[in-house]
């Protein structure tokens, strides 16, 4: 029941020019700085090694809704599901370790504007250190299939948990960032046994956000994101996540949702976009998190003070929203094995904003437990 504040150097700061050959290097050769740089590129990589899809399209050529026509970095498969009455599939990567196998499998689980692609640099570090790794799209995301009702963690839980089984997994260790941390609170909650143990990057959900933020209609929902322009939305991802990336890292994420609106399924999208918003909004799980039985590590950004309503909030409310990092560690010293590490200098994108310290902080947490 610790925590520890951790300082070091903002990533993308300009160092001192080293020879290629001093420089440091990653588990696969390449030097520690470039690794960072080429994982990030490789989220629009048009043929990256094993990735699924096909050819890519040009940057500027409409997507579905389902990310056709963007490869990812591995493999994909389908767990086939029902939701809403509806034949849907659920999307997912399934990446053995590289080089000796530990045995054990990590479960990645990815923020709401995310796709799953974004955890490259996690699962590069995972598997080699001797991991399997399995990185669903939840209903609703990436390429998993859009269902147009109501979203609940818990169906999400049980979809995850329907993924295991198909893979003979019976217990894993799990990481969740943003939304997939709320996800992975509910897995834990709900599936103890099923838990080995628990990392939150930057996860929402520490707060109960009914109390600042009132309701929210659809209707209205669906009007601010349909009207969201790409300048807009990039503005909204480099303030709300404080993000300390370079633009090169950031206008993917862009990229990709203004692609999708060119589907003649965006309205599809749009919609099952506000349902999550809404389940994150309606279902808090920051009660829960005390009574989690796993060991759990907060890795958190200290300037990461997102909190999805705040524009909705009264003004006088809004400004105590979003205190993450106090609130993971407050938390973290209420579990029976909890622990917050909080990151100096980066925002709510944790693993990409300080790849190699994130990476250090996870693989060494799941390593002694």
């Amino acid at each position: 029941m610790t925590f520890t504040k951790v300082s070091g150097p903002a990533p993308y700061r300009p160092a001192p020019y080293l020879p290629v050959a001093a420089r440091p290097r990653s588990p696969s050769g390449v030097p520690m700085r470039l690794a960072s740089t080429l994982a990030l590129l490789a989220l629009l990589a048009p043929s990256a090694p094993g990735a699924q899809d096909g050819p890519v399209a040009a940057a500027d050529t409409p997507l579905g809704i389902a990310l056709e026509g963007f490869a990812y970095p591995y493999p994909v498969g389908y767990l086939p599901l029902t939701r809403d009455g509806e034949a849907q599939r659920l999307a997912y990567m399934d990446v053995p370790a590289a080089g000796n196998a530990n045995g054990r499998s990590v479960l990645l689980l990815h923020g709401r504007n995310f796709p799953s692609s974004y955890w490259l640099p996690v699962i590069q570090a995972l598997t080699t250190a001797g991991y399997r790794v399995i990185v669903p799209d939840q209903l609703g995301f990436g390429k998993s299939s859009k269902p147009v009702g109501a979203f609940t963690f818990d169906a999400m839980a049980a979809d995850t948990v329907a993924l295991l089984d198909r893979l003979g997994l019976n217990r894993v260790d799990v990481i969740g960032h943003s939304m997939g941390g709320m996800l992975a609170v509910r897995i834990a909650r709900s599936y103890p046994a099923r838990v080995n143990s628990l990392v939150l990057e930057a996860p929402i959900g520490l707060e109960d956000y009914r109390i600042p933020v009132p309701p929210v209609s659809d209707a209205m929902l669906l009007k601010r994101e349909g009207d969201l322009t790409a300048d807009a939305y990039r503005q909204q991802l480099k303030t709300s996540y404080a993000l300390s990336l370079p633009d090169s890292a950031i206008e993917p994420f862009v990229s990709t949702r203004e692609r999708v609106k060119g589907s003649g399924e965006y309205p599809r999208w749009l919609q099952s976009f506000v349902n999550s918003y809404q389940m994150i909004w309606g279902q808090p799980v920051v009660h829960e998190i005390p009574y989690i039985a796993a060991p759990t590590l907060f890795i958190m950004g200290a300037n990461d003070h997102n909190a999805p309503g705040k524009p909705y909030a009264p003004p006088e409310l809004r400004a105590a929203m979003g205190e993450n990092a106090m609130h993971a560690k407050e938390l973290a010293k209420k579990m029976g094995n909890g622990r917050a590490e909080v990151i100096e200098g980066v925002g709510h994108l944790v693993h990409m904003e300080a790849t190699e310290r994130f990476d250090a902080l996870a693989v060494d947490f799941l390593n002694t437990h």
